[in-house]
Formats: structure tokens, sequence, C-alpha cells
């Protein structure tokens, strides 16, 4: 199955949402006024926020109102919409030569899927024929590091990491230092789930950051927030509160397959801007993917 298959069918209660609402209005066959404001209503539903609603439901009220238009128009145009809007977020992560090792800081909620992600990343980086280092400053949880480690040997990666409870900051520097007496090409580093209400835990983070600028200037090169599609709206609340922690340069959303909320990555591009890299919409390596905006709007509107 290709990648754009098990997105869409990772879409698909999203895009069933849309359909239903859409069969709904549109047996009068004209775009009218009723017609563009349960449109509205289906994108608000999905989570793609109330501006992006605003923008799209603006878009197509200009090119098609009062046109006779069949569901599968609307569809398509809704989809051509959503690619306007998140085609400049979709920026592949790649690293920067002139930055040797490139350091990737993965931050996130519990659960967000952040250390299954930094096993993918690995993976295709390792594969490119990178050399790449883990690093689990995850300390809260032991399982992490365990997981993290069990990963490594998989991925033919080399895990740096400390005891359970220890000081997670000293492990990210460990790691950084290791990795430049080794030549790794890349550093990632998984860090703890953490609440974005949990000011402690967030100041972690912002220790984190000054830590391994210590040993490197420019450390971390990138800052990603792991996002659940599965939260919703409160991905907003998230990425206001880990970007004060320690400014991010980029997101990546996890568990797309079989979300309801997929509209959130459009509410996210229209408020944040932040480049979107990747979607993950399964456990193995193929399921995380480099974002590509018109395959999203496609697959989130039902559309091959």
């Amino acid at each position: 199955m290709s990648f754009f298959s098990r997105l869409k069918a990772g879409l698909g209660k999203t895009a069933t949402r849309f359909s239903d609402n859409i069969t709904s209005v549109v047996k009068k066959k004209k775009l009218d006024q009723e017609v563009l404001d349960a449109l509205f209503d289906a994108l608000v539903m999905a989570d793609c926020g109330v501006e992006a609603a605003e923008k799209l439901i603006a878009n197509f009220k200009n090119k098609r109102f009062h046109a006779e238009i069949s569901d599968t128009e609307i569809r398509g145009g809704l989809a051509e919409g959503v690619a306007e809007i998140l085609a400049p977020v979709a920026v592949p992560l790649e690293d920067n030569p002139a930055e040797t090792p490139f350091v990737v800081l993965l931050v996130g909620v519990n659960g967000s899927g952040k250390t299954t992600t930094a096993a993918k990343l690995a993976e295709q980086w390792q594969s490119a024929g990178k050399k790449v280092m883990l690093v689990a400053a995850d300390t809260f949880r032991a399982a992490a590091i365990e997981q993290l480690v069990i990963w490594g040997a998989r991925t033919n990666c080399e895990v740096v990491h400390g005891a359970a409870g220890g000081d997670a900051a000293a492990i990210a520097y460990q790691g950084l230092e290791k990795a430049i007496a080794d030549k790794a090409d890349m550093v990632l580093i998984d860090t703890a789930g953490r609440l974005q209400a949990r000011q402690e835990l967030m100041d972690e983070l912002a220790k984190i950051r000054r830590v391994l600028q210590k040993k490197n200037i420019g450390a971390p090169h990138a800052t990603i927030l792991v996002l659940d599609a599965t939260v919703g709206q409160n991905a907003i609340s998230q990425v206001k509160a880990f970007d004060a922690a320690t400014p991010l340069t980029g997101l990546i959303v996890s568990k797309l397959d079989g979300t309801a909320r997929g509209g959130i990555v459009v509410a996210l591009a229209e408020q944040f801007g932040l480049p979107l890299h990747a979607v993950g919409v399964g456990e193995t390596k193929e399921d995380l993917k480099a974002f590509d905006a018109t395959d999203f709007g496609r697959a989130l509107m039902g559309l091959d």
C-alpha cells in the first residue's frame, strides 16, 4: 500500500465527516450561503480552526458562488484550498552540512510519539548513509530508556543514556559530547513527555537547551514538537507552551491514522506557520513521510 493510501485511510474518519455534511447540503445543487455555512461548520468540527475555515469558505465563495456544483466538486475545491494553506509549511527535515553534528531536539507531551518518531528518523537517516546517534534524555521513565535502546539496536544507532531519574540536561550534554568525538552526522535527543501546564518540566527543556549551547552555540539546530493528531484543538496550546519554553523550529504530527480530527494540521499551519516536516500514520519507518500539502488536502477530503 502506498503512503498516500495509508494517509487517506488514516484520515478516513475526518473525510467521512466532511462527506456526510456535504451530501446533506448539496441536494440543492447550487452553492448558496446555506451550503457555505454548513461547509464552514463541517470544517470547524474537523478541527480546521475558525480562521482557516473562514479563509477556505471565502475563497470557495469567490470562485463558485451561485454556481451549480456537485459534492465531488466541493471536495475538490476545498482540497485545493487546504493545499494552498499548507504548501508554505511543507518543509522536509534536512540537516545542514555546515552544522556537524546536526542536533535535533524532540519535545512533546506524554504519549505523543516522540520516541517512535526518533527511531523512525534515525532509521531513515541511517539508511541514507548518515551516522546517527540517539540520546535518551527521557530520564523520568525507565521504560523510555529501554525502548530507545531497543530501537538503537534495530536501527544500528548508538544510544547514549543514563539511569532513570538522572539529570536530563547532563545526558543531553554527554550525548552531544560523544557525537562530536565519534564524528556523528546527526544527533536525535528524545526528551520526556511533559504536560504544558507543568512549569518545572517546561523549565527543564530550557535547561537542556542552555547546556547544549555550552558545547555547541548553535545547538539544538532543530527543535521539533511531536504532536498527537488525536488531541485536536489542544495542539494549539501545546505549540504555544513548548515554543515559550524552547523556541520551536518545526512540527511533526503523529497518529494521523484513525483520527476524526485531521483538520488540526490546517489550523496549525494557519495560526503558526511553523514548518510541518512530516506526518505519521503507523509504527514502521515507512509510516513517517515528508509532508505533502496536495496529498494531505486530497486525503482530508476523501479524494484519490
